[in-house]
């Protein structure tokens, strides 16, 4: 049975400012002039929308998201938008859009392959599709998660949980070249420094862990975070000034032109 996630706003926001960077990044790629519909897929909390609107400040911009939580959040701090409760996986622009601007959302979604042409399909002509997801699903942090989440004490309770995956770089340009006329596509690490106890858990309980820890009751998640805190403070040691380094690899592609 698929459990229904529960998203925490303010623990997600905790880094905003380190969050905010791929999408501030991947913004300043974008060269659509004049886009008059454009809409933030996967919005979250509205951080992001936020940004579009200032960028576009005539444009019709929509921010589509299936977190209750995050759009409460997003309608209460900026009221003057427009917000969409809608399943990303099956979304549809009820109008052509000009511009699909899509920040660390669609890495949960399976099937690229087949989700890439639906999304190319809701485009006005010249039409953008912009895109970052976080490619960093083999680093330590990650591996440690799936290590412990896969170990026989967890494994009953885990099994259904998945943190997201992105597929190989040429595949992403296989899929992009067959649909829009340019297309860039790049790869960021960003090495970050975490202030504060056991960081790079809490950096995770923001969004990788939360479907994990949807699946445990209170005194499992306890046990599983403490176990996993102990490992992740093995592989990222904080440092003097109290302070980890965590890298993390995004991917970044834009497309433009459909075909």
């Amino acid at each position: 049975m698929e459990l229904k996630v529960s998203w925490e706003p303010e623990r997600y926001l905790k880094y905003d400012n380190l969050r905010l960077r791929p999408a501030l990044d991947l913004l300043a790629r974008v060269t659509h002039d004049s886009p008059r519909r454009v809409v933030d897929l996967g919005c979250g909390p509205g951080t992001v929308t936020t940004l579009l609107a200032e960028r576009w400040p005539a444009a019709e911009i929509t921010g589509v998201d299936s977190s209750a939580e995050m759009l409460a959040r997003a309608a209460s701090a900026y009221p003057d938008l427009r917000w969409v409760a809608a399943d990303i996986a099956d979304w549809q622009a009820e109008a052509p859009v000009d511009l699909i601007f899509s920040n660390a959302a669609l890495h949960w979604l399976d099937d690229h392959e087949a989700l890439f042409p639906r999304l190319a399909a809701n485009f006005a002509t010249g039409g953008v599709l912009a895109v970052q997801m976080p490619a960093n699903f083999d680093a330590p942090s990650h591996r440690i998660i799936r290590g412990l989440a896969s170990n026989a004490g967890w494994e009953p309770y885990l099994a259904g949980a998945r943190m997201g995956s992105v597929m190989a770089v040429e595949r992403y340009w296989s899929v992009l070249t067959s649909l829009f006329g340019k297309v860039d596509l790049w790869e960021t690490v960003y090495w970050q420094r975490l202030q504060g106890e056991n960081a790079v858990l809490e950096w995770l309980r923001g969004t990788t862990l939360v479907p994990y820890l949807v699946r445990l009751d209170e005194r499992q998640c306890t046990d599983f975070l403490a176990k996993l805190g102990d490992e992740l403070l093995r592989a990222y040691p904080l440092r003097e000034g109290g302070e980890v380094l965590f890298p993390f690899k995004r991917l970044f592609m834009i497309g433009s032109g459909t075909r």
